[in-house]
């Protein structure tokens, strides 16, 4: 599929995976909107991007997402790239019920931009969300993580059948360099090439690798259902 001239909507595409995802799109010569709920981001993503149209949103704000795709009018594929939710890591007996119920945040904030976007979607449009590899392969301490990945992707899989002949599709990254590794400081580097150590492909992936995976599934016109693994083979035992 050209999506040359398309609209196309990425909630959560100011920094990491929907930010490489943005820039790939425009690049394809699609039409597009990213939005964050950090004005920061927004504003500096707008100055290295103008090409882009950048604006900030929360996607615990339904009318906020919804001013956001009234203003892109006819879309043909949103993604949503956005944490949403802050997640403690931690294994499960040591977690607060509040500390367990935020991860899910990740999963109500998708379920926002599904209910505000769908009426502006054209009937052969997609939604692409986002999962991650804990959903099937959970180390400790990552409990609330994958079972908001696993909400995500029962997600994808119901919407499918509703939402058909719109396509839903999810991506699953595996650890891939992005911001949230930056808690590391001048020692990221490092750590990452320490943590790809134990990945199958000996190193953790990048934010273009994911975004790659996100294009073929706004792109290819008869996938939906899936979940895309792009993970350097970390779920194989």
């Amino acid at each position: 599929m050209d999506i040359q001239g398309q609209n196309i909507v990425i909630i959560g595409g100011t920094s990491g995976i929907g930010l490489a995802t943005a820039v790939a799109a425009q690049k394809a010569g699609a039409n597009v909107w990213s939005a964050s709920r950090s004005m920061d981001k927004v504003s500096l993503c707008q100055t290295n991007h103008p090409e882009i149209q950048f604006s900030q949103v929360d996607t615990h704000d339904p009318e906020g997402l919804k001013s956001l795709f009234q203003s892109a009018g006819r879309i043909n594929h949103i993604v949503g790239a956005a944490t949403g939710a802050d997640r403690t890591m931690l294994p499960f007996m040591e977690q607060t019920d509040e500390q367990f119920r935020e991860a899910f945040n990740k999963f109500w904030g998708y379920t926002n931009v599904v209910r505000q976007g769908v009426p502006f979607l054209v009937d052969d449009g997609s939604i692409t969300l986002i999962s991650g590899t804990p959903a099937r392969k959970c180390n400790p301490g990552m409990s609330s993580v994958s079972c908001t990945g696993n909400a995500v992707e029962g997600l994808i899989r119901a919407l499918a059948t509703e939402l058909a002949p719109r396509r839903v599709n999810g991506v699953a990254p595996g650890i891939i360099d992005t911001a949230m590794f930056d808690r590391f400081g001048d020692k990221k580097a490092a750590a990452l090439e320490n943590i790809g150590k134990g990945i199958l492909l000996g190193r953790v992936g990048a934010a273009e690798e994911v975004a790659a995976g996100i294009m073929l599934a706004i792109s290819n016109p008869y996938m939906t259902g899936v979940v895309l693994d792009v993970d350097g083979g970390a779920l194989l035992p």
